[in-house]
């Protein structure tokens, strides 16, 4: 497992990464919320009232940071954050 600080513009995020063979599973959290790839589940992330968002198709945090949100919780939605934001926004937002 690789966990990375990842330093934005409106704080310091925590990145985890961990291969899983096929592709990694990447989470970043950032103060309120996180930004997770397509390995984790956003019905559950809603049903915990988690600020979360889901990006795909990405390997590394440089990918995550990168991408566009495919999709976001209701409390995310509550910050200001939307589907089509880059992850790196939304992470900003969070804090």
């Amino acid at each position: 497992m690789i966990v990375e600080q990842i330093n934005l513009e409106n704080g310091s995020a925590l990145g985890l990464k961990m291969d899983m063979g096929n592709a990694p599973l990447l989470v970043i959290r950032a103060g309120c919320g996180f930004v997770m790839c397509g390995y984790l589940n956003m019905d559950i992330a809603d049903k915990l009232g988690d600020v979360a968002v889901r990006v795909t198709g990405v390997k590394t945090f440089e990918d995550v940071l990168n991408t566009k949100a495919v999709d976001v919780s209701m409390a995310a939605k509550s910050l200001g954050i939307t589907a089509g934001m880059t992850a790196k926004d939304a992470l900003n937002k969070m804090f």
